[in-house]
């Protein structure tokens, strides 16, 4: 085991819109008392999926069970992974709440990565018109970005998270034990997310990021299941990374709650992931599709005079570092890429919309005149990689 020179410390706890994001080694068990305290409910309803129930839902059932007598406790599974992010799966699911007699008096908690949380935030969002959430994120990706801000919803054919709502959790338990059953590839995609909130706020942080990252990396590299054997997840530098990651997503959300104006720098290589996403049919984890578009964005922000020079390599860099993907695959579409991006909910008039970066650490734009920058499709067309 790679271990740390110092443990974590006490729990964390980050003010995000009203709730409390936690962060904390084991603080999973403390479950039920946050549930008591920040959503009370007669009837809890445990969303997860099939590989994080293995390990997680036991010790999340018997957190709540404990902390709260005579509840009532209904759980449910999706298969993993972003095909079951789809309104079939909502339909599912709230088809099940209805058969299990949930009421207004129920609270749902979102026990998984970032497909379980936007699918069950989006049940929570519309069940009843609308009951509690608790996000209970545990992948790396979740913790520091999908669980936090009240995103939710659900992918259609014609690209991600098209069909939604924003509802915030009432409250946020991210507990780094439980990335220890995480597979090797999901953790580095969870460091792009990482990566990118240095990118978008301050060169140290960036720095620290991609220096943790590259640790982690090394340590977990030739893992090919749950990574509990080759790294102490409990360690003080991995409570401090994500604990800043949380900060500066909670900065941004704080000041824009539903994505009108600063919010979009969190979007920041997304166009050009989800693009790669859809194209690929989701080959690519999300963190390697943004760890790709954070680079290749870059790139086309030097292009056309908005990025500083350099941008791109420090990205790319960084990002390589974590061993992530930092080129689009060959044999991809230019122009079926290119079309995809059009697809993308960022998109303004037919325009590519991206959020760009004036160099590491600053993002490009202002309140006044955006966040987002259309490019002109001629440049994109030339300097975009591919056939």
């Amino acid at each position: 085991m790679v271990a740390n020179t110092e443990r974590s410390s006490a729990p964390r706890s980050i003010a995000v819109l009203g709730y409390q994001v936690i962060v904390g080694g084991e603080v999973l068990n403390s479950l039920g008392v946050v549930c008591h305290r920040s959503a009370p409910a007669h009837r809890y309803a445990v969303i997860s999926d099939d590989q994080v129930a293995r390990h997680w839902l036991e010790p999340a059932v018997r957190a709540i069970g404990s902390a709260i007598p005579r509840v009532a406790i209904s759980t449910m599974t999706i298969p993993a992974g972003e095909s079951s992010k789809s309104r079939d799966e909502w339909s599912r699911l709230t088809d099940w709440l209805l058969a299990e007699g949930a009421s207004r008096d129920t609270a749902i908690i979102a026990l998984g990565g970032g497909v379980v949380g936007d699918l069950a935030g989006f049940v929570a969002a519309t069940y009843l018109r609308g009951v509690p959430v608790i996000q209970v994120p545990t992948t790396l990706l979740a913790m520091v970005d999908a669980a936090i801000g009240g995103k939710t919803g659900v992918d259609t054919p014609r690209g991600k998270n098209l069909v939604g709502a924003f509802h915030q959790p009432k409250a946020v338990v991210a507990d780094p034990l439980t990335l220890s059953t995480l597979p090797a590839a999901h953790v580095r995609a969870g460091m792009a997310e990482v990566i990118k909130h240095g990118a978008i706020s301050d060169v140290a942080y960036f720095t620290q990021a991609a220096h943790w990252a590259a640790t982690v990396h090394r340590a977990v590299q030739h893992e090919t299941g749950a990574t509990q054997d080759r790294f102490d997840w409990l360690g003080a530098s991995t409570l401090d990374v994500i604990t800043q990651s949380v900060r500066v997503k909670a900065d941004v959300v704080n000041t824009d709650p539903l994505e009108k104006g600063r919010r979009a720098i969190l979007n920041t290589g997304h166009t050009i992931a989800h693009a790669l996403e859809r194209e690929t049919d989701y080959a690519l984890l999300h963190g390697e599709a943004v760890a790709i578009g954070l680079v290749a964005e870059a790139e086309l922000g030097e292009a056309a005079g908005i990025s500083a020079a350099g941008t791109a390599d420090a990205l790319r860099s960084a990002l390589g570092g974590a061993g992530l993907p930092t080129r689009i695959p060959a044999g991809l579409d230019r122009g079926r890429l290119i079309d995809a991006m059009r697809s993308d909910k960022k998109s303004r008039g037919g325009g590519l919309a991206f959020a760009l970066l004036k160099e590491i650490g600053a993002p490009a734009g202002n309140d006044i005149d955006g966040w987002s920058t259309i490019l002109d499709e001629a440049l994109v067309r030339d300097a975009f990689p591919g056939n």
